[in-house]
């Protein structure tokens, strides 16, 4: 299975994202566009950046009822992006509605993948706010394991959790894991944090990095250096 790291298009508008897209002149990125620039810019920079060269992951994590996630997913369809993803937590319904959303005409659809629980959250925040007691691990197995029953692809994840959906889903059943930050960097928000070194031996698939890339003294050694980290070059 294909590995590979996925840029956080974490900027505010078009200006910015692509001021930092112009850097990478020998390589294109697989890229993640989320909500502040999504929300920023709409659709259109999805296709700009897609007709760069550029693959997306467009993470919006859409969350609602059945039906309005499937016409949101037939929307999204259209704009060409190569992974997409929801909340587990939005239940079997939903994601089963998503998928028939994503789907083409022709058959073909982006990945689709769930989020289990947020990287920023830990056990402690977990159970005093969302009443949830069991412990993280049995609450991310859940999760994957109701996704994959669902039809998804993978779900998004901690890089201390993917062996174990791994273990539990599957080898293809993808894992794709924020909270990784170099050894010799700033964890900042997030909860549940690894290296690339370590989030590859974890078993993860895809890893998301945005600000040890993006705010970078140089972003492309920044970005080159996680790639030779992560795929063990």
């Amino acid at each position: 299975m294909a590995k590979d790291v996925i840029i956080a298009l974490d900027f505010e508008n078009r200006e910015k994202t692509l001021s930092f897209l112009d850097q990478f002149t020998g390589e294109k990125p697989f890229v993640k566009i989320g909500m502040e620039l999504y929300y920023a810019e709409g659709p259109a920079i999805v296709r700009e950046i897609k007709a760069r060269g550029h693959r997306i992951f467009l993470d919006l994590k859409l969350h609602d009822i059945p039906n309005t996630v499937k016409k949101a997913m037939r929307v999204l369809s259209g704009l060409d992006v190569d992974m997409v993803n929801l909340h587990a937590a939005g239940a079997t319904a939903m994601m089963t509605a998503a998928l028939e959303g994503l789907t083409r005409p022709d058959g073909t659809r982006p990945l689709l993948i769930a989020v289990t629980q947020l990287t920023s959250t830990d056990q402690e925040s977990m159970e005093r706010d969302l009443l949830i007691r069991e412990p993280m691990d049995e609450v991310v197995m859940h999760y994957a394991a109701t996704a994959a029953a669902a039809g998804l692809d993978g779900v998004v994840c901690s890089p201390l959790e993917a062996g174990k959906v791994h273990g539990r889903c599957g080898g293809s059943f993808l894992t794709v894991t924020p909270g990784v930050r170099f050894a010799d960097g700033d964890a900042g928000d997030q909860k549940r944090v690894t290296t690339p070194a370590r989030a590859r031996e974890l078993g993860s698939d895809y890893i998301v990095v945005g600000r040890p890339i993006t705010q970078a003294g140089d972003s492309v050694a920044a970005y080159r250096r996680c790639v030779k980290e992560f795929l063990g070059e």
